[in-house]
């Protein structure tokens, strides 16, 4: 029973799928100092059922806190709906962001595997490359195909650009391995 359980978690959760992941991040970060130490965030957050949402219809005008800070108003029942479907318990008719942050330390743990077997991908197929006097990773355009799936990883990006990687991490309330 066990091996059906692993063979069902590396479906779900493979290097070659979350490694776009990681390209797509790191082509909309642009060039941030420390930037290689934003990659075990990445899928966490991407991963996650109730971020991956909110990445998804995040705009021009979004930004750490109404991302992760903010709080969403279920009122519809198309919103109940989509949101019960993640959240069992929806109280007050609104869900506060900071409540879902709660585990991302874990997730960050628990996915730290397949961060570093998702960035060795990139390495091998030259969609990253590591700066080292910066701690950076740089995207490599010229080998890389289009990421067009990867919305999520492109508008994190987005959001964190502006911010240094001690305050985002402040932000979140992780602590940097």
């Amino acid at each position: 029973m066990n091996s059906i359980v692993d063979a069902l978690y590396e479906l779900n959760y493979n290097p070659f799928k979350y490694s776009e992941h990681l390209a797509s991040f790191y082509a909309s970060v642009g060039e941030m100092e420390n930037s290689l130490l934003l990659a075990p965030l990445v899928i966490p957050i991407c991963s996650h059922p109730f971020f991956s949402i909110k990445l998804q219809s995040a705009n021009t005008n979004s930004s750490l806190w109404t991302i992760f800070d903010g709080e969403t108003r279920v009122t519809s029942d198309r919103d109940k709906e989509r949101y019960e479907k993640i959240i069992s318990s929806v109280s007050k008719n609104k869900i506060v962001h900071r409540e879902q942050l709660y585990d991302l330390q874990e997730r960050i743990n628990g996915f730290q595997n397949l961060t570093e077997d998702s960035i060795q991908y990139c390495l091998i197929n030259d969609w990253l490359s590591i700066d080292k006097d910066n701690l950076t990773f740089c995207f490599c355009s010229k080998s890389s195909p289009r990421f067009d799936g990867k919305n999520i990883a492109q508008k994190l990006g987005r959001l964190f650009s502006g911010y240094s990687v001690i305050e985002i991490y402040g932000f979140l309330g992780v602590k940097l391995r």
